[in-house]
């Protein structure tokens, strides 16, 4: 793989891959092992507290001298003070999602930090163009987590994208293997967000019992829930059966908002209850079959890629 485009000038990367900031997954220690093999790392703000995102940037530093980011939910209620942590501590990387992606942009082009928005559909794609997001993230609804109502497949969103909106599209979404890195290109990404696959290497934070799960499933092991108070694909297990069943016996957004609870991520992902947690994953965990470094899986995904890419020439 040597491919120099918009999104590896942009991130001052080798490789356009980009780890996504999971929550409960992406810390320093994921974040700084992607950057030091040529991708990008990105910690997961999304279940830290300010002080806790500090702790993790600054050990971030000590570990890695190649460029980091920070991914933001912003639909968070102490997303600005997440933001001055970012600042105060010179991150020039920000991925934004869940929110308005204008709500804190002039702040951060005012640091001159680059912004990257995660969006599900064009009209979202625009609205973060024309706010001034350096490049997107095109998520399709396979991706593990939260995703768009409109659940619109990576296939069919990238192209879209990439056709409605002049800055860098990142495809995200179901890829977890070089060759989808390469079928991603082909829809003419500039590079991928890689999500489940990094959340199963041995130095994500995400407990044994998630990572174990992850390997043991299947194709259909992962559903979508929840869809009145925000869709989530998560595995299956009984607090997804739990939900489903609820959602079709009519219950509204408080009675679904009452049995999600609290920490339910923290509890799956992080703590490792399988039963009850929620245990967000992609529909490309059937692909993932083992615990690797982040080191080896580089190694992997680079070597996939390439030899997916001399199949298809020899092929054509």
């Amino acid at each position: 793989m040597n491919i120099n485009n918009r999104v590896t000038s942009l991130l001052n990367i080798t490789y356009p891959i980009i780890q996504a900031g999971m929550v409960w997954v992406s810390g320093w220690k994921l974040a700084s092992a992607v950057s030091n093999n040529g991708g990008l790392g990105l910690i997961g703000a999304g279940s830290m507290k300010p002080d806790l995102l500090r702790e993790h940037i600054q050990k971030c530093k000590a570990t890695t001298n190649k460029p980091f980011g920070v991914n933001i939910p912003l639909l968070r209620g102490d997303a600005e003070d997440l933001i001055k942590v970012v600042i105060e501590e010179n991150i020039k990387i920000v991925f934004s999602s869940a929110g308005h992606p204008g709500k804190f942009i002039d702040v951060l082009k005012k640091n001159n930090i680059t912004v990257c928005h995660v969006v599900p559909s064009i009209k979202f794609a625009l609205k973060a163009e024309s706010v001034g997001c350096d490049a997107i993230v095109g998520e399709g609804v396979e991706a593990g987590g939260h995703n768009g109502a409109d659940e619109l497949t990576t296939f069919a969103l990238i192209p879209q994208l990439v056709d409605a909106v002049k800055i860098p599209v990142i495809a995200a979404g179901g890829i977890a293997d070089g060759r989808g890195i390469l079928a991603a290109l082909a829809l003419g990404a500039e590079g991928v967000q890689i999500g489940t696959r990094f959340a199963v290497t041995q130095e994500s934070s995400a407990h044994p019992n998630y990572k174990l799960r992850v390997v043991e499933s299947k194709d259909n092991d992962t559903v979508l829930v929840l869809k009145k108070i925000g869709m989530a694909r998560m595995l299956k297990n009984k607090f997804s059966n739990d939900a489903i069943a609820a959602e079709y016996s009519g219950a509204d957004a408080e009675k679904l908002k009452e049995l999600l609870g609290q920490k339910r991520e923290r509890l799956g992902i992080f703590e490792g209850n399988v039963d009850e947690g929620m245990m967000e994953a992609g529909q490309g965990s059937g692909l993932i079959k083992d615990i690797p470094t982040v080191k080896e899986l580089m190694s992997r995904l680079i070597n996939e890629f390439d030899s997916s890419l001399t199949n298809l020439r020899n092929f054509l």
